[in-house]
Parts: structure tokens; C-alpha cells; sequence
């Protein structure tokens, strides 16, 4: 039995929909109060203590430091006849931006982010080249926050002009044609002290012309009757228009406006007004627009609009929609590259608009491909491609002479034949069939004592695909079976697989992962005493509700960064946004569904939970690390057996994004030693 710090419970009450619900550790919500930093400095002695004394431990940070000091290169991007990409040499905490005016040319450094902070915790998370390949709007997050601010940095020279665009959030940069500026989203200004807490809403957004100082940026829209509203800007290509994508939390239906770029008078045009389904530009001919949506098509299709002739009886479909899920559309000269999903791994597909004809693009093998951006006048394209054990591969292909080549290839001490992929398809509880990853070492013997992670997230119409991850093969590399569920909530199929998980139906996604869990011991690929479940974010509530729900069947669990308060989620930062998938609190039919899996509020006292580390981030302003703190606290007040069930509180990082390689790998180490210790393997 561990010796936990104290958590101090409070009698704080909330009456909710008639129910009278404890809160005691209310007073954690105050995350930069002395007590609360006490806490959690005392919780993360308490847990370093215990990881630091698994003798597997420094062996695999060894391994993951090993294995990740390697040459990292993106996809380039061409703009104004300079190639731009990213290059990371191995163990940098952040990667660096270069240049080169020829794919063969030298490599001209354009800015490193290391070297804007000694921890490596200030992150560059955008970085927009202007249509002219002269400047480089770029955006700077501190601590792993969403919050944002705007540079402008001639490419050329590397000097930094005056610009400083402050309060930018779930934006990136769309510039002008001309250069001249670019459009962006932001909020107003929060007051000090609540900006990694207080709820955003009203969104605006807003024009930047190079060299003005922001109180001169121009307003181009905002909504101030509806507060949830938030807005997108993107150019088209032929610099004529300027799209509005209007959002509402993390819904998929969207509305579209535009306006005239080539009239300064013009007046932003509400074209796509009901929320009815998703709308994703591809781009235009003139007045002929493009978009990519699953209205009347749960796997998306290609339509085109007039908007000189918008009524919807005058709506063309261009591709219908296939079997497969249509992931992502990409305009090049005369052609769409469609990207599908199919059972979860990629498929791609080129129409040819000028003769209605379809080609099938041939991929290295059963993977994720990822890429083919660029603006529509361009003809070559980079993608790229990889699978759970394949690294990343860089491919350059020339669309007008069909010709393609590999651009770089990983070289990684990682030797994929050693290994082996499967996908089967399972059970869940209503008859649904569920499709399950699974990757190990050849000549795996099928036995009760193979230790296996089994890691799933299920929510926001977003997919799991094939992905080579440096943590998972260390995993597999220790004898770990790898195990990833592809549940319902996310987008492997579709809208209606997506809504099968959403709000009264997110039972379903638990019902999934239990049941893939099941198989997995029926089928004697391991035992419930050798069984880890993870997951982040989404996939924090995924593993909080289902050891809560079956507490008998994991040994091990990794809740990270979670959504694990439900009936207070949406009080904080963007947290109201997420109730198209998981209703609201504040609703008394959907709070009837959310309470009955809330992790926080199904903790029992006298229950022998796993072992469980939860983990999260002291700066985290998207799941407010709150979350977290109160789970931990409850759950090590309720625990009855031996099982350690701890926190891990990484500081000066956020929900993820811009973490530095170091922390990444430390973190990484210390789950993994977790369930060393607590599966019973030998490292």
C-alpha cells in the first residue's frame, strides 16, 4: 500500500437536475492557488518516487532515446518557387523551418524554435509561407497553450518585422493573394489570471496588413448573438475569394460564407446557412465552388455550387459517394485527389474533371497516407506513407508524366520484419462489428501471459489509422502486444459510424472497447492480469469510464490529458464546444446519459481499481488539467486494494501539442515502466 498525499475533501455540494452531488475537491479547479501547486508538487514526488525505483525504467528511456535520434525531414511545400519543410536531426525538442530554392539546393535555416527557450516548451504550431515565397507568418505557443501569437519573418533575410498579432486561438494564417496580409481568428483579451481557465467564446475574425500594428486590423466578421460561433478564413487560390467556414464546437456540420476579394465594398455572402451537414472547400472555377460533404452521404461526396445560381436544385453531385469514407479531397489543374478510408487504412483515388474518369493510385501497401497539399496551379505533389511498423516515407510524384520517386525515407534502428500486423474484426455488445489492429513480435505464442495495451479514443468523427509511433515500438520491442480498437465516435466510416458514438450513444464506444478487450483474452493473446488499457483526451474518458464500468477486467490503465468530470467539462477554455458529441450537463435529458458514465462520479468506495497513472499537464487549456487532479484525488480516496493508482503532472506543458522531444520521451518511459511493474514483465 502506497502512502499518498493528503487530499483535502470538502463539503462542497451541487444541486444538479434535482441531484444533490458532492464536489469535495472543488478547490483543485483553482490551479494556480499555493495549495493547489502543493498538491501537486506532493502528488509528483509521491509518483517519481515509485517510478524511478522500476529497474526496467532507465533501460527503456535508454531505448525510446535511442530509437528516436534519427534525421525526421516533412513533406516540402512549394510556394513562390521555393521549397519549404521541416527538419528535425533526432533528439531536438522542437523541429526547425529551412528553405531551398531547388529540391537539390542548399538548405537555408529560416527559424529554430529551440533556441527561443532553454526547455524547448515554446512551440511553433503555425507556419504559412505567403503566396509570393517572400514572408512567413508564423505563431509562437508557450507551455503547450493554445493560445497564440503571430510573427511575420522575411524569408530571405530571417529578419522579424514589427508585427505582433496577440489572443489568436484555433487559427492559422490565410494570406492574400497580393501578400499583402493575411485573415485570422482571435478572442478578446482575457483578464489576468483566466486564461487557461475562462470559457472562449465569440470568436471574430479578423485582416492583418504587413507592417500595421493590430490595433489596425480590420474586422471582417463576427456573430454577437451567437456566442459559440467561431470562424475559419481560407483564400481561394485564385485569390478572388475569401471562404468564412463557420463552426460551432466541435460539431461536423458547418455553414459557409464568403466575400469578394476583388471589390473593397463587398459584403460577406451567407451561401451554406443551416448547420446542416460538413462543408470543406477544395476550391473553384470562377463562380463554380467546390466542397467536399456528407450531406445526404454518411461517406462524403464531391458537390459543385454556383453562387450565381446557389439554390440547391442547382447543386451538381461531381463524385458520388463510395463505400468507403471519403477522408480528404485535394484540387490539382483539373484533377481531385480523393483520399478514402477503407476498414480504416488508406485508399487513394484521382478524378479527372474534364472527362468524369477515375484512376486508382497506387500506394506501397496497407498503411495511412498522408499530404498531396498545394496550391491547384502546382503538379507535383508530396505525400507520405506509413504503417504501425513501416516509418514515415516521403514520396514525390509528378502528376503529368506519372512519374513518382521516394523524396526520404526514415532510417530508423527499427528493423519492421520483425514484426507482424493483423486486422480482425470483433463483437461488441448490440452485434456491431468493430475493427481491431493488432501488431507483435513474429512467432508470437498465443498464452494467457502476454502482456498487451489495448488503446482506443472513439469521439469527434476522428480515425484511428495505421501510424508508426516510437513509443509503441518500444513496447512491442519489450515483448508488449500492440492492440488499437477502431470504435465507434470516430470517423473510420463515416458520419453515421461517428454518430453511433456521439451523446445518448456514447455507451457505445465503452461497450466497444470492453468488448474488444473480451477478445482479446477469448482468443488467448493475454489475460486479465496482463491486460493495459490508454488512451488520451477523448480517449482519457474512454479508459476512465471503462475501468469504472469493469474494474475487473484491465490490470493497468494510462488515462491521459482526460475528459473525466463530465458534469463540469464545459465550464472551461473550449470544453463547452465538445457537447456535439457528448451532450450537455445542463440538459436534463442529456445529463441522465452523461452522469451514468461520468469517471469522476462513478468512482465507488471498497472497489480494487487497476493500477493507474493518470497523466496531464499543469498549462493543459484544452481538457483543463482539473480533470485530472479530481480523478486522482477520488480515486486514491476510494481505492481498496494494493493496486497503486497515481498521478503524474508534467509542468510547463499543455494538452500535447509543441511538447518537447525530451519531456515526450521521459513521459513515455515512465508509462511504460508502470506497466512493467505492474503486468509483471521481464525488460
Amino acid at each position: 500500500m502506497l502512502n499518498y498525499p493528503d487530499s483535502k475533501r470538502s463539503d462542497h455540494v451541487d444541486n444538479l437536475h434535482g441531484l444533490e452531488i458532492p464536489d469535495p475537491y472543488r478547490w483543485l479547479e483553482d490551479i494556480d492557488s499555493k495549495e493547489t501547486l502543493d498538491w501537486i508538487n506532493s502528488q509528483n514526488e509521491c509518483t517519481f518516487n515509485y517510478l524511478k525505483k522500476i529497474p526496467a525504467r532507465e533501460k527503456i528511456a535508454n531505448r525510446l532515446t535511442e530509437l528516436w535520434d534519427y534525421d525526421k525531414l516533412s513533406a516540402p511545400s512549394l510556394k513562390g518557387g521555393k521549397y519549404f519543410f521541416y527538419r528535425h536531426d533526432g533528439l531536438q525538442n522542437q523541429a526547425v523551418l529551412y528553405w531551398k530554392e531547388s529540391l537539390g539546393g542548399e538548405a537555408n535555416l529560416l527559424i529554430d524554435p529551440n533556441t527561443l527557450s532553454e526547455d524547448g516548451t515554446i512551440a511553433m504550431n503555425d507556419a504559412t509561407v505567403s503566396p509570393d515565397g517572400k514572408l512567413l507568418a508564423y505563431s509562437l505557443a508557450v507551455a503547450g497553450s493554445d493560445w497564440k501569437d503571430f510573427h511575420i519573418k522575411e524569408v530571405e533575410c530571417g529578419k522579424d518585422l514589427s508585427d505582433h498579432v496577440k489572443w489568436a486561438k484555433f487559427t492559422g494564417a490565410a494570406w492574400t493573394k497580393d501578400s499583402s496580409g493575411f485573415f485570422y481568428s482571435r478572442y478578446d483579451e482575457p483578464t489576468e489570471g483566466t486564461k487557461l481557465k475562462k470559457a472562449n467564446y465569440y470568436q471574430k475574425l479578423y485582416y492583418h496588413k504587413v507592417g500595421d500594428d493590430q490595433t489596425k486590423d480590420v474586422l471582417v466578421y463576427e456573430d454577437k448573438e451567437n456566442k459559440e460561433w467561431g470562424f475559419a478564413g481560407e483564400v481561394s487560390d485564385d485569390g478572388k475569394f475569401l471562404l468564412i467556414v463557420v463552426w460551432q464546437g466541435t460539431k461536423s456540420e458547418n455553414c459557409i460564407f464568403y466575400k469578394s476579394l476583388e471589390d473593397d465594398n463587398a459584403e460577406v455572402v451567407e451561401l451554406l446557412t443551416e448547420f446542416d451537414a460538413s462543408y470543406g472547400f477544395i476550391g473553384n472555377d470562377d463562380n463554380i465552388f467546390y466542397f467536399q460533404t456528407d450531406l445526404n452521404a454518411a461517406c462524403s461526396k464531391i458537390i459543385a455550387i454556383d453562387i450565381n445560381n446557389p439554390e440547391r436544385d442547382n447543386w451538381r453531385d461531381i463524385v458520388a459517394e463510395s463505400t468507403d469514407n471519403l477522408e480528404s479531397s485535394q484540387l490539382m489543374q483539373d484533377k481531385i485527389i480523393l483520399t478514402y478510408l477503407h476498414d480504416a487504412s488508406s485508399r487513394v483515388v484521382v478524378f479527372d474533371l474534364k472527362n468524369n474518369s477515375f484512376e486508382n493510385f497506387e500506394l506501397p501497401g496497407i498503411g495511412t497516407v498522408g499530404g498531396f497539399g498545394g496550391r491547384r496551379e502546382n503538379t507535383e505533389r508530396f505525400y507520405s506513407y506509413m504503417s504501425f511498423t513501416s516509418p514515415t516515407v516521403t514520396y514525390r510524384y509528378d502528376f503529368e508524366t506519372g512519374e513518382g520517386t521516394v523524396y526520404h525515407r526514415s532510417e530508423v534502428d527499427f528493423n519492421p520484419d520483425n514484426f507482424t500486423i493483423k486486422q480482425i474484426f470483433y463483437t461488441s455488445k448490440d452485434g456491431t462489428k468493430i475493427p481491431l489492429f493488432i501488431c507483435h513480435k513474429k512467432g508470437l505464442e498465443l498464452t494467457a501471459d502476454n502482456p498487451t495495451y489495448l488503446y482506443g479514443y472513439g469521439g469527434f468523427n476522428i480515425p484511428l489509422t495505421p501510424a508508426f509511433s516510437l513509443i509503441n515500438s518500444v513496447w512491442m520491442e519489450m515483448g508488449g502486444v500492440l492492440a488499437i480498437a477502431n470504435l465507434r465516435g470516430g470517423g473510420e466510416y463515416g458520419s453515421a459510424w461517428h454518430k453511433a458514438g456521439s451523446r445518448h450513444n456514447r455507451q457505445n464506444v465503452f461497450d466497444d472497447f470492453i468488448a474488444g478487450a473480451e477478445w482479446l483474452i477469448e482468443n488467448k493473446y493475454t489475460s486479465t492480469n496482463k491486460l493495459a488499457i490508454g488512451g488520451g483526451s477523448n480517449g482519457g474518458l474512454l479508459v476512465g469510464a471503462c475501468m469504472t464500468q469493469r474494474p475487473d477486467l484491465f490490470a493497468a490503465c494510462l488515462p491521459s490529458v482526460g475528459v473525466l468530470d463530465m458534469l463540469r467539462f464545459h465550464k472551461f477554455t473550449i470544453g463547452w464546444a465538445w457537447a456535439s458529441d457528448y451532450g450537455s450537463p445542463d440538459d436534463p435529458d442529456d445529463f441522465k446519459y452523461i452522469y451514468k458514465y461520468s469517471p469522476l462520479h462513478n468512482l465507488k468506495d471498497g472497489v480494487n481499481y487497476p493500477a493507474t497513472l493518470v497523466r496531464t499537464g499543469d498549462h493543459d487549456d484544452r481538457v483543463f488539467p482539473a480533470h485530472s487532479f479530481k480523478y486522482a484525488a477520488e480515486l486514491q480516496h476510494v481505492q481498496s486494494g494494493g493496486n497503486p493508482v497515481m498521478i503524474r503532472v508534467e509542468t510547463r506543458a499543455g494538452h500535447g501539442m509543441g511538447k518537447p522531444t525530451a519531456k515526450i520521451i521521459e513521459e513515455a518511459a515512465d508509462g511504460w515502466a508502470f506497466l512493467v511493474k505492474n503486468l509483471g514483465m521481464e525488460v
